[in-house]
Protein backbone atom coordinates (compact mmCIF):
# COMPACT_ATOMS: atom_id res chain seq x y z
CA UNK A 1 0.00 0.00 0.00
CA UNK A 2 1.06 3.18 -1.24
CA UNK A 3 2.06 5.70 1.97
CA UNK A 4 0.82 9.23 2.66
CA UNK A 5 4.52 11.00 2.00
CA UNK A 6 4.70 8.42 -0.81
CA UNK A 7 1.88 10.23 -2.41
CA UNK A 8 2.88 13.66 -1.24
CA UNK A 9 6.23 13.21 -2.25
CA UNK A 10 4.88 12.40 -5.97
CA UNK A 11 2.57 15.30 -6.06
CA UNK A 12 5.63 17.66 -5.15
CA UNK A 13 8.00 16.35 -8.06
CA UNK A 14 4.78 16.42 -10.39
CA UNK A 15 4.41 19.90 -9.54
CA UNK A 16 8.07 20.58 -9.97
CA UNK A 17 8.11 19.57 -13.56
CA UNK A 18 5.19 20.91 -14.13
CA UNK A 19 6.40 24.35 -13.30
CA UNK A 20 9.92 23.65 -15.10
CA UNK A 21 7.52 23.32 -18.18
CA UNK A 22 5.41 25.75 -17.96
CA UNK A 23 8.25 28.53 -17.17
CA UNK A 24 10.15 27.33 -20.37
CA UNK A 25 11.52 30.28 -22.26
CA UNK A 26 9.28 31.41 -24.86
CA UNK A 27 6.10 29.21 -23.39
CA UNK A 28 4.86 32.39 -22.28
CA UNK A 29 4.48 33.21 -26.11
CA UNK A 30 2.00 30.60 -26.46
CA UNK A 31 -1.57 31.09 -26.05
CA UNK A 32 -2.96 30.37 -22.63
CA UNK A 33 -5.10 27.27 -23.26
CA UNK A 34 -2.12 25.40 -25.24
CA UNK A 35 -0.23 26.30 -22.17
CA UNK A 36 -2.86 24.80 -19.84
CA UNK A 37 -2.59 21.66 -22.19
CA UNK A 38 1.07 21.31 -21.86
CA UNK A 39 0.63 21.29 -18.17
CA UNK A 40 -1.48 18.68 -17.89
CA UNK A 41 -0.10 16.58 -20.20
CA UNK A 42 3.25 16.95 -18.05
CA UNK A 43 1.67 16.34 -14.97
CA UNK A 44 0.18 13.26 -16.49
CA UNK A 45 3.25 11.79 -17.95
CA UNK A 46 5.15 12.66 -14.38
CA UNK A 47 2.95 10.04 -12.78
CA UNK A 48 2.31 7.31 -15.99
CA UNK A 49 4.38 4.40 -14.85
CA UNK A 50 7.94 3.84 -16.66
CA UNK A 51 10.37 1.25 -16.09
CA UNK A 52 8.12 0.06 -13.20
CA UNK A 53 8.17 3.40 -11.23
CA UNK A 54 6.60 6.91 -12.45
CA UNK A 55 8.72 9.44 -13.73
CA UNK A 56 8.14 11.82 -10.90
CA UNK A 57 9.57 9.25 -8.74
CA UNK A 58 12.52 9.50 -10.64
CA UNK A 59 12.96 12.72 -10.54
CA UNK A 60 12.24 12.78 -6.81
CA UNK A 61 15.07 10.55 -5.92
CA UNK A 62 17.40 12.89 -7.52
CA UNK A 63 16.39 16.07 -5.83
CA UNK A 64 14.47 14.24 -2.35
CA UNK A 65 11.37 16.20 -1.12
CA UNK A 66 11.41 19.38 -1.89
CA UNK A 67 10.52 22.08 1.09
CA UNK A 68 7.20 23.62 1.25
CA UNK A 69 8.37 26.86 0.54
CA UNK A 70 9.58 25.58 -2.62
CA UNK A 71 6.29 23.86 -3.13
CA UNK A 72 4.75 27.42 -2.43
CA UNK A 73 7.35 29.41 -5.03
CA UNK A 74 6.73 26.49 -7.81
CA UNK A 75 2.78 26.59 -7.68
CA UNK A 76 3.12 30.47 -7.81
CA UNK A 77 4.93 30.03 -10.77
CA UNK A 78 2.47 27.80 -12.47
CA UNK A 79 -0.76 30.03 -11.72
CA UNK A 80 1.12 32.86 -13.04
CA UNK A 81 2.14 31.45 -16.15
CA UNK A 82 -1.56 29.36 -16.80
CA UNK A 83 -3.84 32.22 -15.45
CA UNK A 84 -1.27 35.47 -15.34
CA UNK A 85 -1.97 35.98 -11.84
CA UNK A 86 0.71 36.61 -9.41
CA UNK A 87 0.29 35.23 -6.34
CA UNK A 88 3.54 37.60 -4.52
CA UNK A 89 4.12 41.01 -5.42
CA UNK A 90 7.70 42.22 -6.04
CA UNK A 91 8.35 43.34 -2.98
CA UNK A 92 6.83 39.95 -1.22
CA UNK A 93 9.10 37.57 -3.70
CA UNK A 94 12.43 39.59 -2.73
CA UNK A 95 11.48 39.75 0.80
CA UNK A 96 10.93 35.78 0.74
CA UNK A 97 14.28 34.95 -1.23
CA UNK A 98 15.94 37.63 0.97
CA UNK A 99 15.00 35.35 4.09
CA UNK A 100 15.23 32.09 2.56
CA UNK A 101 19.48 33.33 1.75
CA UNK A 102 20.20 34.79 5.19
CA UNK A 103 18.45 31.29 6.46
CA UNK A 104 20.83 29.38 3.78
CA UNK A 105 23.90 30.99 4.74
CA UNK A 106 23.44 31.11 8.43
CA UNK A 107 22.25 27.11 8.48
CA UNK A 108 24.42 24.81 5.88
CA UNK A 109 27.64 26.01 7.20
CA UNK A 110 26.91 24.68 10.40
CA UNK A 111 25.46 21.99 9.16
CA UNK A 112 28.66 21.00 7.86
CA UNK A 113 30.88 21.50 10.86
CA UNK A 114 31.78 25.25 10.98
CA UNK A 115 31.31 25.91 14.52
CA UNK A 116 30.39 23.78 17.52
CA UNK A 117 26.30 24.12 17.58
CA UNK A 118 24.10 21.93 14.79
CA UNK A 119 20.98 24.13 14.20
CA UNK A 120 19.52 21.55 12.47
CA UNK A 121 19.14 19.78 15.64
CA UNK A 122 16.42 22.19 16.73
CA UNK A 123 13.80 21.30 13.60
CA UNK A 124 12.97 18.15 15.29
CA UNK A 125 10.39 19.78 17.60
CA UNK A 126 12.42 22.17 19.70
CA UNK A 127 9.76 24.19 21.48
CA UNK A 128 12.28 27.73 21.10
CA UNK A 129 12.54 27.49 17.10
CA UNK A 130 8.94 26.89 16.72
CA UNK A 131 8.50 30.03 19.08
CA UNK A 132 10.89 32.00 16.58
CA UNK A 133 9.00 30.69 13.77
CA UNK A 134 5.88 32.21 15.39
CA UNK A 135 7.68 35.74 15.46
CA UNK A 136 8.56 35.74 12.22
CA UNK A 137 4.88 35.26 11.12
CA UNK A 138 4.08 38.00 13.80
CA UNK A 139 6.33 40.07 12.36
CA UNK A 140 5.66 39.65 9.02
CA UNK A 141 2.15 40.40 9.91
CA UNK A 142 2.80 43.57 11.21
CA UNK A 143 4.96 44.51 8.01
CA UNK A 144 2.27 43.66 6.06
CA UNK A 145 4.08 40.94 4.56
CA UNK A 146 1.24 38.27 4.91
CA UNK A 147 2.47 36.03 1.86
CA UNK A 148 5.31 35.52 3.76
CA UNK A 149 3.76 34.89 7.44
CA UNK A 150 1.26 32.54 5.22
CA UNK A 151 4.52 30.40 3.91
CA UNK A 152 6.12 29.67 7.51
CA UNK A 153 2.49 28.78 8.68
CA UNK A 154 1.93 26.46 6.13
CA UNK A 155 5.28 24.60 6.55
CA UNK A 156 4.76 24.43 10.14
CA UNK A 157 1.10 22.97 9.24
CA UNK A 158 3.20 20.31 7.28
CA UNK A 159 5.45 19.42 9.72
CA UNK A 160 2.88 18.92 12.28
CA UNK A 161 0.91 16.84 9.57
CA UNK A 162 3.80 14.90 8.41
CA UNK A 163 3.72 15.65 4.79
CA UNK A 164 7.32 14.47 4.42
CA UNK A 165 9.54 11.53 5.42
CA UNK A 166 11.55 13.66 7.53
CA UNK A 167 10.49 14.49 10.72
CA UNK A 168 12.65 17.81 10.93
CA UNK A 169 11.04 21.28 10.31
CA UNK A 170 13.90 22.78 8.49
CA UNK A 171 13.50 20.50 5.81
CA UNK A 172 9.78 21.31 5.39
CA UNK A 173 11.27 25.54 5.50
CA UNK A 174 14.53 25.24 3.39
CA UNK A 175 15.91 22.69 0.74
CA UNK A 176 19.49 22.95 -1.21
CA UNK A 177 17.64 23.66 -4.19
CA UNK A 178 14.98 26.58 -3.06
CA UNK A 179 18.55 28.24 -1.49
CA UNK A 180 20.77 27.42 -4.74
CA UNK A 181 17.51 29.52 -6.86
CA UNK A 182 17.41 32.24 -4.06
CA UNK A 183 20.83 33.20 -4.17
CA UNK A 184 20.56 33.28 -8.09
CA UNK A 185 17.40 35.19 -8.48
CA UNK A 186 18.93 37.84 -6.10
CA UNK A 187 22.32 37.96 -7.58
CA UNK A 188 20.43 38.29 -10.69
CA UNK A 189 18.83 40.86 -9.21
CA UNK A 190 21.02 43.11 -8.28
CA UNK A 191 23.11 43.13 -11.60
CA UNK A 192 20.17 44.34 -13.25
CA UNK A 193 19.85 46.94 -11.00
CA UNK A 194 23.60 47.92 -11.17
CA UNK A 195 23.57 47.73 -15.33
CA UNK A 196 20.37 50.40 -15.25
CA UNK A 197 22.70 52.63 -12.93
Amino acid sequence: MIQFTDMTGLASSTIAMTAVAVTLPGISRIPKPYRIGLACTVAIAALVPFGGLPLAAYVRGVTGDLSIVSLILLVSAILNRLSDWQPFDTQTRFALLFLVVLTALGLYPLILGIGYFDPYRLGYGNPWFVSVLLVMVLAACFWQLLAIALVIALAVFAWSIGWHESTNLWDYLLDPLLSIYAISALMKRGIQIQWKR
